[in-house]
């Protein structure tokens, strides 16, 4: 499929996973064109991609994906003929106070850009070689036990348990019933838990660097038993680009990291890299974790069984969690100039839940 250039819409294109995405992208494909649309709310960072627009490697567009005349203006001026859907309200811990928002950007977000996106191929008399890729979560099956015989499938029913996820799945949902009724060319593609640079910082792996490096608590859920499959975001960027290239249309693949920990082992192994890396003067950092009580409806468990796109596409992941987090800290260690800024906006460095 890689045969010309692509003019390619990515949305949320200044977050977490889809900067990441970009700066691989541009690496491997210099020559395709990049329209990049953020609105730049709390949790996008513009210097995430600011060196690709410095570089003119992409066009930046701050808007809403619920803006049908941004989204138009996109279409008709670059020809759009693939979007990439990274757009999205992420934070549990958000959604539970404020899940209104979660609502309008993942379902009715992704609803405007389905119709949008549809409206323009079938304008161009539906090619066969457009493509619209929507980025997901495995929090949209819920929870699971604590057995490593049981993972989520690409066929395990939709369960979610919190209104982020909730809203995911709805997205999900919409992009599939486009599919099945419109016949519209997409993907869908299910994720473990991301990490790595770029990073906002209310997220636990950040929030927990950030924390130790300002010598204040180090906050874990309930008694930190939690599981959760970790994913290095470049290796998810690997993944991505070969589903969006080789993937099935109407199919959905699941990326995993094959690196269940359980939040205390995590946040454990996070401390000794500090301690080798940027030693506490005070003893060590894994003195600073703090347990506080468990916000409502914390899922025990997520692991994402990543057969399909192991055996179909030939992918797995590259980076071990102890790599990925050694990667992660010094990645925060150098770049202080990226994250200093964001510490105080609201909600960095926080739990829900208090101290037990």
């Amino acid at each position: 499929m890689k045969n010309k250039t692509k003019n390619i819409l990515i949305t949320g294109a200044a977050g977490f996973i889809a900067s990441n995405f970009l700066n691989y992208w541009v690496k491997k494909y210099p020559e395709d064109k990049i329209i990049a649309l953020d609105i730049l709310s709390y949790a996008s960072n513009i210097n995430s991609i600011k060196s690709l627009i410095d570089r003119q490697s992409i066009h930046f567009y701050k808007g809403d994906i619920s803006d049908q005349y941004i989204l138009d203006e996109i279409f008709d001026n670059f020809a759009i003929n693939y979007v990439i859907n990274f757009a999205a309200e992420t934070h549990v811990d958000r959604s539970i106070s404020s899940p209104s928002i979660f609502l309008n950007t993942n379902v009715l977000g992704t609803y405007f850009l389905l119709e949008c996106f549809k409206k323009y191929w079938e304008k161009n008399n539906k090619p066969n070689n457009w493509r619209f890729l929507h980025i997901s979560t495995d929090e949209v099956f819920g929870s699971l036990p604590n057995d490593p015989s049981i993972k989520f499938t690409e066929e395990t029913p939709y369960n979610p348990r919190s209104p982020y996820s909730a809203s995911k799945a709805s997205s999900d949902h919409l992009v599939r019933a486009w599919h099945e009724t419109y016949q519209l060319p997409v993907v869908l593609t299910n994720c473990s838990n991301n990490y790595g640079p770029y990073h906002f910082p209310e997220k636990l792996i950040p929030l927990v660097i950030l924390n130790a490096l300002s010598e204040k608590p180090l906050p874990i859920y309930g008694d930190g038993s939690n599981i959760r499959d970790w994913l290095y975001v470049e290796d998810h960027a690997d993944a991505l680009l070969l589903v969006l290239e080789k993937g099935a249309l109407g199919r959905s693949y699941n990326i995993g990291g094959e690196n269940e920990r359980t939040n205390l082992e995590l946040v454990t192994t996070i401390c000794g890299i500090l301690d080798r890396l940027h030693p506490y003067e005070k003893g060590h950092y894994a003195d600073l974790i703090t347990f506080v009580l468990d916000r409502p409806g914390h899922d025990v468990r997520y692991a994402i069984d990543p057969s399909r796109i192991r055996s179909e596409l030939g992918w797995r992941p590259s980076v071990t969690v102890e790599e990925g987090l050694e990667r992660t800290v010094k990645w925060y260690l150098a770049n202080e100039d990226w994250w200093r800024p964001l510490v105080s906006r609201s909600g960095v460095g926080q739990r829900l839940g208090t101290k037990i």
